[in-house]
């Protein structure tokens, strides 16, 4: 995105924000009022996020309600879904319906996605998935899905359902991390990182060849920005240190010096292992995946991910 353009501009105005609500620098009454609110009611261990579904693909009243609750809380939800879910004929429109019943709609058109939009998340030796790090069983580092594609908050990944249809042998653990508790952490430490993190060029992806030889363009944004309809705070960030460029400033190196310290011992990271029939539906959190090893399951892991447009909770 060049300076100057319409796009640059909206985010610019974006990244400056509004001068009431918790996300303005200017309005610490607000904020103080909102980060007393998250810290009170924010789960502290996996147990209290999780959430059993009789019936994947027809959830009831309450536990949708339930979903929709902890979303609200903790931008996340654990749920377990029983034998269905590790059925991967039967799942795939059972996902499709949950999604639906949670208001999901706008399906990202995701390069790996099959017919009905749902990628698979498996080890690929061969094809368009090959060498790349999320169908391979070697660790993921701290993330927010889609941080490559970013256009403004009405185009990026908002929410994400993650479904385990088989786990590894060993290994292939989830960290999870509400970004609006990195967004607490970092402000209190100095309001300036929060500023850097918002600066519309804070964060670069490089322009790349994906498969089958579609061309990515370089692709500029905030870290941390609004939804201006839902005043929500949304967040775009990799901790992996190739193909990405940050901002050459002071506060914007120490900023995410900070923010690596968070990640690395914050006491609200949950971590969790799924097993077949659990997945997560989240706000696009933080998190990562430890490496695994599929010695001892022959058809090895297989997990389901399917990426929207839409938010929940709201």
């Amino acid at each position: 995105m060049e300076r100057g353009t319409p796009g640059a501009l909206s985010i610019r105005a974006e990244a400056e924000g509004a001068s009431k609500g918790p996300f303005s620098l200017k309005d610490e009454e607000s904020y103080a009022a909102w980060r007393s609110a998250k810290l009170a009611g924010y789960p502290r261990v996996a147990g209290e996020l999780r959430v059993s579904i009789r019936d994947l693909a027809s959830p009831s009243p309450d536990e949708l309600t339930a979903l929709t609750t902890l979303c609200r809380r903790a931008n996340m939800a654990l749920y377990d879904s029983g034998p269905l879910g590790a059925d991967p004929v039967r799942t795939r429109p059972a996902l499709r319906a949950l999604a639906a019943a949670l208001n999901l709609r706008q399906m990202e058109d995701h390069r790996s996605g099959e017919a009905d939009g749902i990628v698979a998340i498996e080890v690929a030796g061969t094809g368009g998935r090959a060498g790349y790090i999320p169908y391979s069983n070697r660790p993921i580092s701290w993330h927010t899905d889609g941080y490559y594609n970013y256009h403004g908050p009405s185009r990026c990944v908002q929410a994400m359902l993650l479904h385990c249809v088989r786990d590894a042998a060993q290994g292939g653990v989830n960290g999870l991390l509400d970004h609006d508790i990195a967004y607490i952490r970092l402000r209190d430490r100095d309001p300036a990182f929060i500023e850097a993190l918002m600066h519309p060029e804070a964060m670069t992806i490089p322009p790349g060849e994906e498969a089958h030889g579609r061309h990515r363009p370089h692709n500029t944004g905030p870290v941390f920005f609004i939804d201006p309809i839902r005043n929500a705070l949304i967040m775009r960030y990799t901790a992996r240190k190739r193909n990405v460029s940050w901002r050459q400033d002071g506060t914007t190196r120490r900023a995410l010096d900070a923010l690596g310290e968070i990640l690395e011992n914050d006491p609200l990271i949950i971590s969790y292992k799924m097993n077949p029939g659990e997945g997560i539906v989240c706000n696009n959190v933080l998190h990562n995946r430890s490496g695994f090893d599929n010695e001892g399951a022959p058809e090895g892991r297989l997990l389901y991910r399917v990426r929207y447009y839409d938010r929940l909770g709201s």
